[in-house]
């Protein structure tokens, strides 16, 4: 039991010096200032990576990058690798990143090896590199046109912003509030909903007052907002004597049809057409086997 006892306090104890930056390995101490460094796209990175390793031991410094279960080399053998070249410098065992990407973020790793009277002795720390990347301009999807008492959604949505953008939504050049309070909501009749985080405007029901010019802006606190272009969504009431008018107009002429049919019917139109057709047809099979009856007759003299 005393036995389990401290290897559970051994355990909290990596634990707790790992959060703190802090970690020994074989050895060698190794220690960071920042383990989650944060930097905006194009500006620069500092990876802090310290270690208590003797000048005169040689000790051997290499950084890498962690991208799930593949690793590869930043720094190796005093020499930066890759797209880090010409943009990264070392300075003593840490490295400054100018320029940085988004492809820049991930897990940095800092390991430092050295020879000893012991064998070889090493240590590492991990360092996660975010960058921050400015939004997009959105992409807006607002219908044209809508009829009142339905159901319509806007959609807003850009996909390049580091954090991921929040949205607010524009009707006539005046901002939206993402949660009106009751009076207003009744005062001024309005029946929406606004996501900020999916970006999506929903009336339920949408009514004539909401005919406008509508547009999104997505913000996430790096560099300025972006906008989609401003497009009108028209609102109209459902026109139901037009629509009353058009049925009456189309039951007329079907049953106008309908009589002038029976009226043909009754008056023998139809029969005597047939009558005539049945004639013609009689008068071009009797000509027919006239003209067979004597091509045969001379074949046969």
């Amino acid at each position: 039991m005393a036995s389990r006892c401290r290897l559970l306090l051994l355990g909290l104890l990596v634990f707790l010096l790992g959060r703190l930056g802090y970690y020994k390995v074989h050895g060698i101490t190794v220690e960071t200032d920042n383990q989650r460094v944060t930097a905006r796209e194009f500006e620069g990175a500092y990876l802090n990576c310290r270690h208590n390793a003797k000048k005169q031991s040689n000790a051997r410094i290499e950084w890498k990058k962690v991208t799930g279960s593949d690793v590869s080399f930043v720094y190796f053998q005093d020499s930066f690798v890759g797209n880090f070249k010409g943009r990264a410098e070392i300075l003593h065992s840490s490295i400054q990143i100018r320029n940085v990407t988004r492809k820049d973020s991930g897990k940095y790793r800092c390991e430092i090896s050295a020879p000893s009277e012991h064998g070889q002795e090493a240590g590492e720390i991990e360092i996660s590199l975010i960058v921050f990347v400015q939004p997009a301009a959105p992409i807006c999807e607002v219908p044209i046109s809508a009829m009142s008492g339905t159901v319509v959604e806007l959609r807003c949505k850009e996909n390049e912003g580091v954090p991921a953008s929040k949205y607010r939504w524009y009707r006539n050049g005046v901002l939206l509030l993402e949660n009106p309070t009751s009076w207003m909501a009744k005062k001024d009749r309005v029946h929406y909903t606004m996501n900020t985080t999916s970006g999506t405007l929903l009336f339920n029901p949408v009514s004539k007052n909401d005919t406008g010019e509508y547009y999104c802006e997505a913000d996430n606190k790096i560099g300025k907002p972006q906008k989609c272009p401003v497009k009108r969504m028209q609102v109209d009431d459902l026109n139901i004597s037009g629509i009353t008018a058009a049925v009456v107009i189309v039951a007329l002429i079907i049953a106008s049809c309908g009589l002038g049919v029976y009226y043909a019917q009754n008056k023998g139109y139809f029969s005597k057409r047939n009558s005539s057709v049945r004639e013609k047809m009689s008068k071009y099979k009797t000509k027919a086997y006239e003209k067979d009856f004597k091509h045969t007759k001379s074949f046969v003299i």
